[in-house]
């Protein structure tokens, strides 16, 4: 069994030297990654507008700094779903992350529960709940694509319980595949069939091909009991979950909510108008996500949502989509959430770094809160001044 992955790593060298931002990380990661496997983490679907939009969405949302405040230690803490967590964020749901790095479930929930933030577990994960489970901290949360087969639905629910995931996160934003055309272009399959183009990408990329080749070409693993048979039908970047889920509608978040203990997360969540009837099967917090932008291209933009379901609702508001900084955190938490998630960040770090890259970027997020903290006198999260709108300038032209 590896060895907890300490907050801030030690490696011998300065990390925060040679890769300061999720920026630099997500560089890294490209020169790491076969390119199918790149195209399949960063890219949206279409021509990608949603994605660009969540972007400048977040950076439209400014402060105005405070001066003359003294010295401060500001305090991250918070609290969600009456639990108080160290962090205001935590790492979202990614499927297949296994085809980024090897052993990337495990990499990060250690990370996690070291840090003592949530980790969020994919139906469509290269490992299973039973993998995981030595492996989880107190915050482990586990997504679920909706099985339509009850006895399926049934048995994933308990062997998530078993394993130690303590919320239930329903993702309602995926009725149907996405194009991804990216994807499609890069020539990822799913499974990822070694095509001769795809293996000249993997020669050129000799660290993803060793550490993939000493683990084996990921697959679903928590799917395995329930699928047999040919992958029929299937659009080349759809997978093997799509056999098996439905399309949800209001009975079935009301069946989910009468058979799990524990919370149970709604991610998806843009329209403000869905948030009562959310709260009244029972959801105990709205995720506000457009899947970063994977699904549906003619989304608004998570950040232009946020204080629009914030003024519906009085549960918890969990936030994604765009984060790349400590803070678009801040941001998110000015606009009305309560806790923030982030997906392909982490990615990024894990392909850049390996098992010691969610630790650095955790580093990497607490630091850049801290320092705009200061620039804002706030000495806790409470204290966070209102958010302004920033003008589109565009570029400064030299006088």
């Amino acid at each position: 069994m590896d060895k907890p992955v300490p907050v801030q790593p030690d490696t011998g060298m300065d990390l925060h030297s040679t890769y300061p931002g999720v920026m630099d990380l997500k560089w890294r990661a490209q020169q790491r990654l076969p390119k199918f496997v790149w195209e399949y983490l960063d890219s949206g679907t279409g021509v990608e507008a949603t994605k660009a939009r969540n972007r400048a969405a977040l950076d439209r949302v400014g402060f105005l700094p405070s001066i003359l405040h003294g010295p401060q230690s500001p305090d991250l803490s918070c609290t969600l779903l009456g639990q108080k967590m160290p962090l205001p964020f935590g790492i979202a749901p990614v499927g297949m992350s296994g085809l980024v790095w090897p052993d990337a479930e495990g990499h990060l929930a250690r990370a996690a529960a070291t840090a003592g933030i949530p980790y969020s577990m994919s139906t469509v994960a290269t490992q299973s709940p039973e993998d995981i489970a030595p492996h989880l901290g107190p915050h482990a949360w586990f997504q679920m694509y909706p099985p339509k087969d009850e006895e399926i639905r049934r048995d994933m629910l308990a062997r998530a319980r078993s394993a130690g995931f303590t919320a239930l996160i329903l993702t309602v934003d995926v009725p149907v595949a996405s194009r991804r055309e990216r994807q499609t272009r890069s020539g990822l399959t799913n499974p990822p069939k070694l095509t001769p183009r795809v293996l000249a990408q993997v020669a050129m990329r000799p660290a993803w091909a060793l550490a993939t080749a000493q683990r084996g070409m990921p697959h679903m693993r928590t799917l395995d009991k329930y699928v047999s048979g040919p992958q029929a039908n299937l659009p080349p970047t759809a997978h093997v979950g799509y056999l098996l889920r439905t399309s949800p509608d209001w009975e079935y978040a009301r069946w989910l909510r009468d058979n799990w203990e524990g919370p149970f997360l709604i991610k998806g969540v843009l329209r403000p108008e869905d948030a009562e009837p959310l709260e009244r099967i029972g959801a105990d917090a709205l995720w506000i996500s457009n899947h970063a932008g994977r699904q549906f291209d003619g989304s608004p933009a998570t950040a232009e949502a946020l204080p629009l379901v914030r003024a519906a609702t009085r549960l918890p508001i969990i936030f994604d989509s765009g984060v790349e900084s400590g803070l678009d955190i801040l941001r998110a938490l000015a606009l009305g959430a309560d806790f923030v998630m982030l997906g392909r960040a982490f990615h990024f770090a894990l392909a850049a770094l390996g098992q010691i890259g969610p630790a650095h970027l955790i580093d990497i997020l607490k630091k850049d809160m801290i320092a705009n903290m200061g620039q804002l006198g706030a000495a806790d999260l409470a204290g966070l001044p209102p958010p302004i709108t920033l003008s589109d300038l565009g570029p400064v032209s030299p006088v």
